[in-house]
């Protein structure tokens, strides 16, 4: 005699964690670090900006895009 064969349903059991994540709890933190980021950076003077192109040019990049 063979047994029954079970086939999984899709819903969850009781015991189970939803890990689906909404959008914003992904977007906030995102947002957060740059907003940390750019004030960390402070002000820039545009003749520093020429002459260090590593990440500062990245941060003035960041805050003139923003700033449009």
């Amino acid at each position: 005699m063979a047994a029954p064969t079970h086939t999984r349903s899709h819903h969850s059991s009781p015991d189970s964690v939803d890990i689906r994540l909404p959008w914003w709890a992904v977007v906030l933190p995102a947002l957060a670090f740059a907003a940390l980021l750019l004030l960390m950076a402070g002000p820039v003077p545009a003749g520093a900006a020429a002459s260090e192109p590593g990440v500062g040019g990245v941060v003035i990049q960041i805050q003139q895009t923003l700033a449009r």
